[in-house]
């Protein structure tokens, strides 16, 4: 699954057998992928939307394991434009139901951050550190667009990753939240939503992002360029890293 649209189309080029289904109002492409039974959806934006996209691929299409993509934008001043970051917790920073519960607790679990199964953690980081290490993801990418976003290597993260229905473009915003949640490394709007399910259902998953912006007043100037040509691509190599690693 992923929250962008450009990186399910190059996706579809590695799947077998390949079928369309449209439910709900998205497409979902289903085959194979190296003989392994494949689900493919861009989940769309915010996090009612890839709530709803994953538990109809639970309870429609019977997955058994998730990998979700996308981009966010850079909370902790360590990330640059273009690093990886696999998620080990999520919160949602819009989350408040106070005086009933604490701030970014979770109705009805008694949760305000929900954590990643350990083991998929370690599958992500050996799917993602592999491609750097050849330079794999570096190379994908044209050198125009790495010296236009001033990508020199990426590199990989692991930690927290905040979700929320807000496109973070302002500085103050951005600070904000680093104060209140100073563990958080990157922001976007659908990882935490997405996490709970899965949690709900017992279903594994990973969550990674390819840091777009700097979520701040930059964060729009050059997105769709960026989606296009750099976390489309890295996503292609990263998800067909992950099935080699499966084999």
């Amino acid at each position: 699954m992923s929250a962008m649209q450009e990186e399910i189309l190059g996706l579809e080029m590695l799947m077998d057998d390949l079928e369309e289904v449209t439910l709900g109002m998205r497409t979902y492409f289903s085959g194979r992928i190296s003989g392994i039974r494949t689900i493919l959806v861009f989940s769309r934006w915010g996090k009612v939307a890839a709530a709803t996209t994953v538990t109809t691929l639970i309870l429609k299409f019977g997955i058994t394991d998730l990998i979700f993509t996308g981009v966010a934008g850079g909370i902790s001043p360590d990330l640059r434009i273009g690093d990886i970051v696999l998620g080990t917790r999520f919160i949602q920073h819009d989350m408040d139901a106070r005086p009933i519960i604490a701030q970014y607790e979770l109705p009805l679990h008694g949760l305000t951050y929900l954590e990643a199964p350990a083991y998929k953690i370690e599958e992500g980081i050996s799917a993602i550190r592999s491609l750097l290490e050849t330079r794999q993801l570096h190379e994908a990418i044209s050198q125009d667009e790495l010296h236009h976003f001033g990508i020199e290597h990426p590199r990989l993260f692991m930690g927290d990753i905040a979700s929320g229905d807000k496109f973070f473009s302002t500085e103050y915003d951005k600070q904000s939240l680093s104060r209140n949640l100073p563990a958080i490394l990157c922001v976007e709007m659908e990882g935490a939503a997405v996490a709970q399910v899965c949690y709900e259902h017992l279903i594994p998953y990973t969550i990674l992002r390819t840091i777009s912006d700097t979520a701040d007043e930059n964060s729009v100037s050059d997105f769709p360029a960026f989606i296009k040509n750099v976390s489309s691509k890295y996503s292609l190599e990263i998800i067909k890293n992950f099935y080699r690693l499966m084999l």
